[in-house]
């Protein structure tokens, strides 16, 4: 596809996600919404009012027969991903779907084949990997300033949002499982969780635990009962730490002169000594770039130069396989469960 070409697309689902999508779609250069589609009509005629030159539709199947649509974004429930973009590749459509991929690792598996048999591009919409702050921290932790990598460190805590359909880990830890997908070269091989369900019927309160191959361990702490809102990631290596904080308006990330140096001395119980380096701290300059629209001009680039999203089908499976394995530990009182999967390190 000539670069020059106008794409177009639809958006699939009007609730609280597509709205940003079709705003974004929509200021970027290149990109023409030409759908919008949601079975509310309450709803869709709502965004339609903000959004008027896309076309309102409650039938998503006229995305689907339109030759001329090129692609579908997909901001619905995760257990309606599978079924739409399955059929939306098979038509032919490039796909953006929102996180997580897909409800379970056989469905994601099958949309991934798909989308590699119709040669289409499928994009996971795990928004933070296109955000100032871990593109620096990713920029940082891929030239070895850290050292060695020892520990991923998580809190992603909030009053709300209670959902219906999943737990608070499917609803929040996507998104610091995805951040340490594209940071950590090597991938976890096995997973543990326990949490508590306080209201309804889906844990509201979680801790996950991943193991790696390696001397590497992480941990993910995702809450919907908490009175304040936390936003953290610490990154322990060999020889500096990071502590990103999106909570913070400047001085998002932090990088730390600090940890601890291990020295040989004469025998007995102390031949081993602990020596603990308090050095400087510093913060990177960061741009302000939207994440969202840095992902929609990323999609129409992949689309137009056949390029494999940063955060591919690829990338959006193996966080299912981690969130599924955390899920049937979870079932199991906390186990430690292995994840199957071939993309091991």
């Amino acid at each position: 596809m000539a670069p020059s070409s106008e794409l177009s697309v639809g958006v699939i689902g009007c609730g609280y996600w597509g709205p940003n999508l079709i705003r974004n779609f929509s200021s970027v250069k290149g990109w023409k919404v030409k759908y919008i589609c949601d079975l509310n009509q309450a709803r869709l005629q709502q965004v339609h009012e903000q959004f008027p030159w896309a076309e309102p539709v409650t039938d998503v199947r006229l995305l689907f027969d339109d030759p001329t649509l090129d692609a579908v974004a997909i901001a619905t429930p995760v257990s309606s991903h599978h079924s739409l973009a399955v059929t939306a590749l098979n038509a032919g459509k490039h796909v953006l779907v929102e996180k997580p991929l897909a409800a379970s690792v056989a469905e994601a598996r099958e949309i991934v084949r798909v989308a590699e048999e119709k040669q289409r591009v499928l994009l996971v919409d795990h928004t933070f990997i296109y955000t100032p702050a871990v593109r620096k921290i990713k920029e940082i932790v891929d030239s070895g300033e850290l050292g060695d990598l020892l520990y991923f460190d998580s809190v992603r805590i909030n009053l709300g949002l209670f959902q219906h359909d999943i737990n608070v880990i499917w609803d929040l830890a996507p998104h610091d499982f995805s951040i340490m997908d594209y940071l950590f070269p090597d991938k976890p091989i096995a997973a543990s969780a326990s949490g508590m369900c306080h209201f309804g019927n889906q844990e509201d309160v979680a801790y996950v635990t991943a193991f790696f191959k390696k001397n590497i361990i992480a941990h993910f702490h995702v809450n919907w009962l908490s009175p304040v809102k936390i936003r953290t990631i610490l990154i322990g290596g060999s020889r500096r730490m990071i502590v990103y904080d999106d909570m913070q308006n400047s001085e998002k990330v932090k990088v730390y002169d600090r940890g601890v140096d291990v020295v040989d001395s004469i025998g007995g119980i102390y031949s081993i000594l602990v020596q603990y380096r308090m050095g400087d701290m510093y913060s990177p300059k960061l741009d302000t770039k939207e994440a969202l629209r840095a992902e929609v001009e990323h999609f129409k680039e992949c689309i137009e130069k056949g390029q494999t999203p940063v955060t591919d089908g690829r990338m959006g499976l193996r966080v299912v396989e981690l969130l599924e394995a955390a899920q049937r530990s979870l079932d199991q009182k906390g186990v430690r469960v292995p994840i199957e999967t071939s993309s091991n390190s």
